[in-house]
């Protein structure tokens, strides 16, 4: 509690409001955002789920942020430590683990990425939605936390169509295209289970869909006013 209102009591020492108002607000805003729901976002490479959030981030910055992720991966030139990644050792991610900080983490090449709950709570403490891209087995990781989120899957029209923007992209070897078309077919599978997502936005055309997920969010967008 003393980390939370640190701030809050820094404030105080400025300000020529009652001490007793200035917590009435805090605890307004704490509990607005309580009632917030984190944005769960997943869909296979090539559903164009980054695109929708590139312009929703665009058109309503004040109103959603990415959290930050741990990764135990070295930073790449430019990269900011608490911007960018919150880089750690392998030994302090899995004593997080084991202290069951992180909503979701997972393993690729050798190096572990997670989402910390602090990570979550950080991003609402600034008043805004915290958005979450996460893959499948991210969705099936955070499902078993509790946490308040909206659920929701980028689906692309067809396999078919999933593949042939794969291939255009001209980036995937036939091996790594097999393994994200494999994966893309179990994230679809996963995705007709009954009430796994809140909703479903198939990614046909883009101007369609990006209206469609302005639609799903904006209630949540209006419980910040």
């Amino acid at each position: 509690m003393l980390v939370s209102l640190s701030p809050l009591l820094c404030h105080v020492v400025l300000s020529s409001l009652p001490l007793r108002d200035i917590l009435a607000s805090f605890s307004s805003t704490a509990l607005k955002m309580s009632n917030i729901k984190t944005i769960v976002i997943s869909g296979p490479s090539g559903a164009g789920k980054s695109t929708l959030l590139h312009l929703l981030m665009k058109d309503y910055p004040t109103s959603f942020a990415f959290s930050v992720s741990h990764t135990t991966r070295k930073p790449r030139p430019g990269e900011v430590d608490g911007k960018d990644y919150h880089f750690v050792t392998h030994k302090e991610f899995e004593e997080m683990i084991q202290k069951k900080k992180f909503l979701e983490n997972a393993m690729f090449s050798g190096n572990y990425y997670g989402t910390s709950k602090a990570a979550v709570e950080e991003i609402q403490k600034t008043g805004r939605i915290c958005i979450l891209d996460v893959e499948i087995n991210g969705v099936k990781s955070i499902k078993t936390t509790g946490l308040n989120a909206k659920y929701i899957f980028v689906q692309p029209p067809s396999i078919e169509a999933l593949e042939k923007r794969l291939r255009d992209r001209k980036t995937e070897t036939e091996e790594s295209l097999q393994k994200r078309l494999d994966t893309a077919n179990e994230a679809l599978d996963y995705s007709k289970q009954p009430s796994v997502y809140d909703h479903i936005i198939v990614n046909d055309k883009c101007d369609e869909a990006y209206q469609k997920l302005k639609e799903v969010v904006q209630e949540d967008i209006e419980k910040l006013k």
